[in-house]
């Protein structure tokens, strides 16, 4: 992995306080947003995702982007990260599967079938939103 920033890292380190994001790639020149859970494991984003679906047909071996955010969390320090890398299959381990909790039993009406792919980041952006007072935008008025 490149050497990354500490406000790099930090971004992806907000990566553990939510458990899903969005994978977005790219299909016969179309963009393609999948829902995605997340791990990090040593610097790596692991994701779980549909098996059937077109992120993982798209992603895999290509450079992918994904981003995250606590947004709709009530919190007082909203934020929103996203990250580039090139993402390959993976199988991982005992202690991963189990961060990942349990699975969805079904994804757009199909029974789940679990793909898992690992995204090292590179190029991490970080966005935070606080109205002038310093208060989160989201309690704004």
């Amino acid at each position: 992995m490149d050497v990354m920033s500490s406000e790099e890292l930090r971004a992806i380190e907000l990566l553990s306080r939510v458990r899903y994001g969005v994978l977005v790639t790219s299909l016969r020149a179309m963009p393609v947003l999948v829902p995605a859970r997340h791990v990090l494991a040593d610097g790596r984003v692991l994701l779980r995702l549909q098996a059937t679906g077109d992120g993982v047909r798209a992603g895999c071996g290509s450079v992918v982007a994904y981003g995250a955010d606590n947004l709709n969390s009530g919190s007082a320090a909203l934020w929103s990260v996203q990250f580039t890398g090139t993402a390959e299959t993976v199988r991982p381990t005992d202690e991963e599967l189990a961060r990942f909790g349990p699975r969805p039993q079904r994804v757009d009406g199909e029974n789940f079938r679990p793909a898992y792919l690992c995204v090292e980041p590179h190029f991490a952006t970080l966005h935070t939103l606080h109205d002038s007072a310093g208060h989160s935008a989201q309690h704004a008025e």
